[in-house]
C-alpha cells in the first residue's frame, strides 16, 4: 500500500538542512541536513507513525488536499511525499502471526483447486479494509 500526504519543509537557519512535519499525522516529524535527507527521514517516520497506529487500531486521518496545506514563513514549501507501507512494514513490522479460520467445505474445495493462498488472500483483504479505513 502507498499512500501520499503533504508534508511542510522548513530550512534550518543558514545550515541547508530542513525540518519536516506533515500537518496530517499529529506529531510525525523529521529533518535532515540535506533536502534528501530530510525527505528519506520522513517517509520513514511517516511510515513508522502510520504502522504503530495501524497496529494498536488506531484510525490514520485521511490525507489533505494538497492545496489546502500552506507553507508558514519565508522559504519554507510543500511537497507530497511517497509512503510505501508494503517496504516499510516489510522491514519493520511485528513478525506474522498464525491465524485459524473456519471457512465452509465448498468454498476450501473451490479454492484449493484453484491454487488460491488463503493466506495472502486473507492479507489482500484486511489490506484492502485498511486502505478504506484511510479513505
Amino acid at each position: 500500500m502507498k499512500l501520499i500526504y503533504p508534508a511542510i519543509f522548513t530550512p534550518y537557519d543558514n545550515n541547508g538542512g530542513y525540518d519536516v512535519e506533515v500537518p496530517d499525522l499529529e506529531g510525525c516529524s523529521s529533518g535532515g541536513d540535506t533536502l534528501e535527507e530530510a525527505m528519506e527521514n520522513i517517509c520513514d517516520e511517516a511510515a513508522r507513525y502510520i504502522l504503530i497506529h495501524m497496529e494498536s487500531g488506531r484510525q490514520i486521518r485521511k490525507a489533505s488536499p494538497y492545496e489546502a496545506i500552506k507553507a508558514p514563513g519565508k522559504g519554507a514549501f510543500v511537497s507530497l511525499i511517497l509512503i510505501d507501507m508494503g517496504a516499510y512494514s516489510d522491514a519493520h513490522a511485528e513478525k506474522a502471526v498464525r491465524k485459524n479460520i473456519t471457512i465452509p467445505a465448498w468454498l476450501n474445495a473451490y479454492g484449493e483447486a484453484r491454487n488460491v493462498n488463503f493466506s495472502r488472500l486473507l492479507q489482500d483483504a484486511l489490506l484492502g479494509l485498511t486502505q478504506k479505513s484511510i479513505d
